[in-house]
């Protein structure tokens, strides 16, 4: 069973600035919510039980926001607004389920899913990306299914552009399981359209074997000079080990850039 899910926070939100130069782009309002309470609803729909936020110290407001319960208890005494009670109670709920660690200096995924390592108990586990909001239906619940049935890796996937695919890690399909789901031959990371195996794109949601922080540590700096998990991923393809591409039912919402984050809250806000 899956049970645990990492998501990495410490990245610097370039592509949301200026209103990253002073709040950590996880607490932007998404239709009047925190983005990540989105990713962490998620996870618990799907039954996990146990949350590890990567952030660094330039990100610890993320943390504040779980721990201001004097705050909530003074508020609360003042003025017992049921809406603020609720509030408080959602924030606690979240809490009972996260732990921090740091990542200080911004070295890539595949570097921040490494200082996980020592929280990680099962065989496997669930590692969300923050910028990418699936709604409609859960990617992650749906995921867990694949992993079920197949016991194998997963990568939540989509078509891209072709001319949009150095945005993304791009994977090879292998062969064919059914409508949603192929086993895939390799993923590369950020190719150009030039060398690029197709225009299938890994979305933020893996389902990860706890053997790839073996891999990680044995990867140099990649593209950007970052650690890559992509390059780690490959690296267990390579070792034969299964993984399985998830073509999601829900619609993707990329919060990472401005005009993303505005067309968020606009499409958050039919549901």
């Amino acid at each position: 069973m899956i049970k645990q899910a990492i998501i990495p926070l410490a990245g610097l939100g370039t592509r949301l600035l200026p209103l990253t130069s002073v709040f950590a782009k996880e607490l932007l309002p998404i239709n009047g919510r925190p983005g990540v309470e989105y990713i962490i609803d998620e996870c618990i729909d799907a039954g996990i039980k146990e949350i590890v936020f990567i952030i660094s110290t330039k990100k610890l407001m993320i943390k504040k926001y779980f721990y201001s319960d004097q705050f909530y208890k003074n508020i609360i005494k003042k003025k017992k607004d049921p809406r603020i009670i609720n509030e408080y109670k959602k924030i606690l709920k979240y809490k009972n389920k996260i732990k921090f660690v740091f990542q200080n200096i911004p070295k890539g995924t595949g570097d921040a899913v490494l200082k996980t390592e020592k929280y990680i108990k099962n065989k496997y586990f669930l590692m969300l990306l923050p910028d990418d909001l699936i709604i409609r239906k859960n990617c992650s619940k749906s995921m867990i299914k694949v992993h079920k049935k197949y016991q194998a890796s997963v990568m939540a996937s989509m078509k891209v552009k072709k001319n949009n695919v150095s945005r993304w890690g791009i994977y090879k399909i292998n062969k064919k399981l059914n409508k949603r789901n192929y086993v895939i031959d390799g993923v590369v990371e950020k190719p150009s359209v030039k060398k690029a195996p197709s225009n299938n794109a890994v979305i933020g949601r893996y389902i990860l074997p706890r053997t790839i922080f073996k891999k990680i540590k044995s990867l140099k700096p990649g593209k950007g000079k970052e650690i890559h998990i992509t390059d780690a991923i490959q690296l267990l393809i390579n070792d034969k080990e299964k993984f399985i591409a998830h073509n999601f039912e829900g619609k993707y919402l990329d919060c990472g850039t401005m005009s993303g984050y505005i067309n968020s809250s606009k499409e958050i806000g039919k549901i």
